[in-house]
């Protein structure tokens, strides 16, 4: 097969490579696009390692559940060009397969894994980081377990962007479980209940409260009162159960559960890249600095 230019120019892009190299390793493969990737990887010849230093920020949230099992898994990439891109979207949902086949306890324990095809899941992200151009990372995931008495409450939103993982004990009522799990993604609750909340949490909102109050000029017989009930506007911020229901605001979330019979005993909520600090590059300097050969 003639390797062409443009073939050549594919590679270079794909593995960083040099143009030499790259068409080497398509006449050495035949022009095999794949092969080449490998082949210059093998030689360490590709760039994909170099890409490691890079900040992976955009990405996709994924959900696979298989039976009783179920896993939410996050995976980033460096734009959301790549998030959206098709090869990307397999890699994630193949690693969210191998998950739930594995059930590996931390991201370590996942990378070191063998997959079916005999690569270990990081050599998997390696190979695909070379082939899609981008650094790739397998960021997080939560595996779930039920019995048949419970339901999963799976929801992704904006394409992934926003990722919910929900669980219901004691209610197959899977439509509810989903509702669930939306109201979660929309006000991103940050427990269950109130007796999660821990006593030093809530003294500090307390103390944080009653100065409020005290700055707003109320007398102070009145302002323990005041503070107790904005506790309770507290607690509607951030526990689940206490929070007005998305699709009926005139019911709580906890009478909602009720109504199915079961109780929510769990949940997962992942937004893509939350906590990562993404860093601002200056194009025009970027571009300056590429042009002056830095």
């Amino acid at each position: 097969m003639a390797v062409t230019a443009q073939m050549v120019k594919e590679l270079r892009e794909k593995t960083g490579a040099g143009m030499m190299d790259c068409k080497k390793a398509l006449v050495e493969t035949n022009g095999d696009m794949d092969a080449a990737v490998d082949f210059l990887r093998e030689k360490g010849l590709s760039s994909a390692a170099k890409k490691a230093d890079r900040i992976a920020a955009e990405g996709i949230t994924a959900i696979e559940v298989q039976g009783n099992k179920a896993v939410l898994v996050e995976v980033n990439a460096e734009t959301d060009f790549v998030a959206k891109n098709e090869n990307f979207q397999t890699v994630v949902k193949d690693l969210s397969a191998h998950l739930l086949a594995t059930e590996p306890a931390t991201v370590e324990e996942a990378l070191a894994s063998t997959m079916e095809n005999g690569s270990t899941v990081e050599n998997y992200i390696s190979n695909a980081v070379a082939k899609i151009g981008e650094k790739i990372t397998l960021r997080r995931f939560e595996i779930k377990t039920k019995t048949d008495a419970d339901a999963f409450g799976p929801y992704l939103h904006m394409g992934g962007r926003i990722g919910v993982l929900a669980l219901l004990e004691g209610t197959t009522d899977e439509a509810a479980a989903k509702d669930v799990a939306m109201h979660i993604a929309a006000l991103n609750p940050q427990y269950i209940s109130r007796d999660e909340v821990s006593e030093e949490e809530v003294e500090r909102e307390r103390k944080v409260l009653t100065e409020q109050a005290l700055n707003e000029g109320k007398p102070e017989n009145i302002v323990a009162k005041m503070v107790e009930g904005r506790l309770g506007k507290y607690f509607e911020d951030v526990c689940v159960l206490d929070q007005s229901f998305v699709k009926n605001p005139d019911q709580k979330v906890r009478d909602f559960v009720k109504a199915t019979g079961g109780e929510l005993v769990s949940f997962t909520r992942y937004a893509v890249g939350e906590g990562i600090e993404k860093r601002e590059d200056n194009f025009a300097e970027e571009v300056m600095s590429q042009v002056k050969g830095n």
